[in-house]
């Protein structure tokens, strides 16, 4: 058997596979969810958007751009947080099974 077919038979892999694509496919969602409401509030509450912050020129839509390109960075952290300290241990147990 070739050692593709092995580690693709080995449940921790298995598990690897699952809990990243449960992971990537959640987080992106969320993300598309984030991006598409700004942009249907930019098409259906633009006077929403542009309604000024205080006396100044700041308007509503300027921090809201600004938390959905954050939301970008953070749930990225999200992601790496969880391969560091979760996927790593699976994919070294998988490693260390082929080696012995």
């Amino acid at each position: 058997m070739s050692n593709y077919k092995t580690i693709e038979q080995d449940p921790n892999y298995q598990e690897l596979v699952r809990r990243r694509s449960s992971l990537g496919w959640t987080l992106s969602l969320i993300m598309l969810i984030i991006y598409f409401g700004f942009i249907l509030l930019v098409a259906y509450a633009p006077k929403f958007l542009g309604t000024p912050i205080g006396a100044g020129v700041t308007t509503i839509g300027i921090p809201i751009g600004l938390l959905v390109i954050l939301s970008a960075f953070l749930l990225t952290g999200i992601y790496v947080n969880q391969a560091n300290s979760k996927y790593d241990s699976l994919i070294r147990q998988i490693v260390g099974a082929r080696r012995s």
